[in-house]
């Protein structure tokens, strides 16, 4: 593991002094405009970020782990870290909690304020589907986990749930119960988990002898409420052709869909079923309460960090640390907004 950069090396690759560097981070009128450029040229090539944390580190290593999700108005990211913050806790550190509200740009500030306050390591739900964020975050040298997403190579451990699986016995149930014409909607495109359950949709199509004509996408641009009605009006708007049935990317979508539904007279699950995803504590409080495809949040939350605290307890020599994916399964729980008898 390659070792993280520091004012000193900032200073070589400039020829100044490292009083020189400090005096362009903090007092940088006092420092030659060629001089100042050639240092920060050299920070830019490096990527260098200051530690505003130094006191705490010449003490010891950073108490702190972040956790950035994508939406901390979404129940299912509070379980995540409820369980992640209890781990934390036991091991005697605290949480810095973020959200990058699904926004690949704050993300990314995010992941440089983390670097710049070198936490310990960090759980992360990317919202750049690029992974561009990723790879300028790993030159910092923090251990990270993946939270809700799969790792695709080797250098980092992921804990997700297989939402292939879970979009698959989502819309199993729905063609179980006689549904052929299901909508899906099904937030950012962009999204690997929103892309998943839809794979798992058209699975439980094809081996009910189905195409994948007979599931409608509706995507949104958002994952909340807000965007689940404005999908709901969509619906509304295909007046005969609507479907029958739909599942939704998560719960509050779901909701946002029973809202719109509930608001222009139509009968749920009579007249539409609806299926969400998450089983987030709402879901069985609603009006009509909400079939969903329950995923594990809070353990997912303590298997992430305890990956975690294994990697950086693994860098001080004390145990070996191997990298892994763990992907646990979802669970249909039924409930009365599918269980209409066609």
């Amino acid at each position: 593991m390659t070792q993280s950069v520091g004012i000193k090396d900032v200073a070589r690759a400039a020829g100044v002094s490292v009083g020189t560097v400090s005096n362009v981070i903090n007092r940088p009128d006092t420092v030659a405009t060629e001089t100042r450029a050639r240092v920060q040229s050299a920070i830019d090539r490096l990527g260098y970020v200051r530690s505003e944390s130094a006191r705490q580190l010449r003490a010891g290593r950073s108490r702190i782990m972040g956790l950035l999700v994508l939406d901390m108005g979404n129940p299912f990211f509070v379980d995540v870290a409820r369980g992640a913050e209890r781990t934390a806790r036991d091991a005697g550190l605290g949480v810095m909690v973020c959200n990058s509200a699904q926004s690949a740009s704050e993300e990314a500030e995010y992941l440089s304020l983390f670097a710049e306050q070198r936490v310990r390591g960090v759980l992360l739900t990317p919202a750049d589907a690029t992974g561009r964020n990723i790879e300028a975050f790993r030159r910092h040298n923090i251990p990270f986990v993946l939270v809700d997403r799969v790792a695709e190579g080797t250098t980092e451990c992921s804990v997700s749930v297989d939402d292939v699986a879970g979009g698959a016995l989502a819309v199993r149930h729905l063609v179980d119960a006689g549904h052929r014409s299901i909508a899906y909607v099904s937030g950012p495109p962009g999204l690997n988990q929103v892309r998943d359950r839809r794979t798992g949709a058209l699975n439980a199509l094809q081996e009910a002898g189905l195409g994948p004509e007979h599931l409608r996408e509706l995507p949104t641009e958002r994952l909340d409420v807000a965007a689940g009605r404005d999908a709901g009006a969509r619906l509304l708007g295909l007046g005969g052709d609507r479907p029958t049935a739909v599942f939704c990317a998560n719960d509050l979508l779901a909701l946002g869909v029973l809202q719109a539904m509930y608001a222009a007279g139509v009968g749920v699950p009579d007249d539409l079923a609806i299926v969400g995803y998450d089983d987030i504590e709402f879901a069985a409080a609603a009006a009509v309460p909400l079939t969903s495809v329950r995923q594990p949040a809070v353990t997912m939350g303590t298997l992430a960090a305890e990956m975690l605290l294994e990697e950086t307890e693994a860098e001080t020599g004390a145990k070996r640390h191997q990298h892994r994916r763990v992907v646990l399964q979802p669970e249909l729980v039924v409930r009365r907004s599918s269980l209409s008898a066609r």
